[in-house]
């Protein structure tokens, strides 16, 4: 069993410690759920990071539009482009 303390700073901020960010897979930016639970008659809180929607075949297009104009102009065109269609 690991143990761990987090002090609170005066506006009730705290950091967390690496390893347990990189085992919950968080990064800055984050949100995180607290979930209190009563566990053999004694309060707990439950730590477990908010779940993203995954949007895998979204993210694939990622590549695409990097470095390229995002205006509906520029995105018409770049469709219109790859089906021959050449109308803006």
């Amino acid at each position: 069993m690991i143990i761990k303390t987090v002090r609170l700073t005066s506006k009730r901020q705290a950091t967390l410690p690496l390893q347990l960010c990189e085992e919950l897979g968080l990064k800055p930016g984050d949100e995180i759920i607290l979930e209190r639970q009563k566990t053999t008659g004694e309060i707990t809180w439950l730590l477990k990071p908010k779940k993203k929607i995954q949007s895998h075949w979204f993210a694939q297009l990622k590549k695409y539009a990097k470095n390229r104009e995002h205006d509906m102009v520029s995105i018409r065109s770049s469709i219109g482009s790859r089906i021959g269609d050449t109308k803006q």
